[in-house]
């Protein structure tokens, strides 16, 4: 099944099922009027909401159907109660601290590394990634997020899984030249990690077929960087922590509500020939490589693409495609 939200005057957005090429959608009053009431609501809406998704593949629906515009979508939940972002490919971490001559903690490898982002507004798959400053070193990142319902503090990873309603691609921008300061000041990221942007579409785990296995996603994250291939990692091999592991960690000491977002961190491979998912890991691996950094950072009228296909070919979550442009801050 897959999901999305119409921008429009609630800034929740409005609920719609969308067929599976994303191309046509219906809006559904009388399910689920949002995605987080959707989300909240889950065991009594989903077989609805599947039902109307069938009916749209099977083109049984003429009342209410549209075509779908990107551009007229929000983010899937255009915001949430919780978003946590992960860092679950471990390897990616290893590269951090290997191209400033340290070695990682063993716990790394044991204990994963979160913390709690911006959630009071995420932006749509085709809105420009607004900021003042390049500066700043602007840069994408390409993840994975899941979506829950109400999660039990204290749940086992055994459990977790069960809570894992929907999925999403997502492009957690850093600003790379803020991060170093911020962190140093030993309580964490908040100016340099702007509002994240999302796929046009959340989709459900049976979407991917055999490609979710062990909670993971075991398909390549395409990244285009002003239309020239960037990274195609597979999200399945390298994943240190599945996303049941990350749910769990979440979810030690407190109660996830419905609608909270878990974002996997930055999708890396060992296999270096499968490019990155961020500007920073080409740099580091240039750094390692040469002594020196060489791709520089987003700067104003560039574009990042993200996506995910199928063996088949099929766009699943339709392309996050974005421009960096120059916000001017009121006077």
């Amino acid at each position: 099944m897959k999901l999305a939200s119409l921008k429009g005057d609630q800034r929740d957005g409005v609920l719609v099922v969308v067929d599976q090429a994303i191309q046509y959608a219906v809006k559904v009053p009388l399910i689920a009027r949002t995605m987080q009431a959707a989300l909240e609501n889950w065991d009594s809406v989903e077989e609805n909401l599947k039902g109307i998704y069938d009916q749209l593949n099977r083109d049984e629906i003429k009342n209410g159907l549209f075509t779908i515009e990107l551009q007229d979508l929000a983010a899937p939940l255009p915001r949430a109660y919780q978003w946590a972002d992960a860092s679950a490919y471990v390897n990616h971490v290893e590269l951090v601290r290997k191209a400033r001559g340290a070695e990682i903690p063993d716990s790394f490898w044991t204990d994963p590394l979160m913390y709690q982002g911006s959630s009071d507004q995420f932006l749509g798959a085709t809105d420009p990634i607004c900021l003042e400053s390049t500066d700043w070193g602007i840069d994408f990142e390409a993840e994975i997020g899941i979506l829950t319902d109400d999660v039990p503090m204290g749940i086992t990873e055994k459990n977790a899984s069960r809570h894992i309603k929907l999925l999403v691609l997502l492009n957690d921008i850093s600003l790379r030249n803020l991060i170093p300061h911020e962190l140093a000041k030993g309580f964490g990221f908040f100016q340099s990690k702007p509002t994240t942007s999302f796929s046009p579409v959340a989709i459900t785990p049976d979407e991917l077929g055999d490609a979710w296995k062990n909670n993971k996603v075991h398909l390549p994250l395409i990244s285009h960087l002003n239309e020239k291939p960037f990274g195609k990692p597979d999200a399945g091999v390298d994943m240190t922590f599945d996303f049941a592991r990350l749910i769990a960690h979440a979810a030690k000491s407190r109660h996830l509500s419905a609608g909270t977002i878990i974002g996997s961190g930055t999708v890396s491979n060992k296999d270096r020939s499968k490019g990155s998912s961020c500007i920073a890991e080409k740099r580091m691996l240039e750094t390692i490589n040469t002594g020196r950094p060489e791709t520089p950072f987003m700067k104003f009228g560039d574009r990042i693409q993200i996506q995910m296909l199928d063996k088949n070919g099929h766009n699943l979550f339709g392309s996050i495609d974005q421009i960096v442009t120059r916000y001017d801050p009121p006077v």
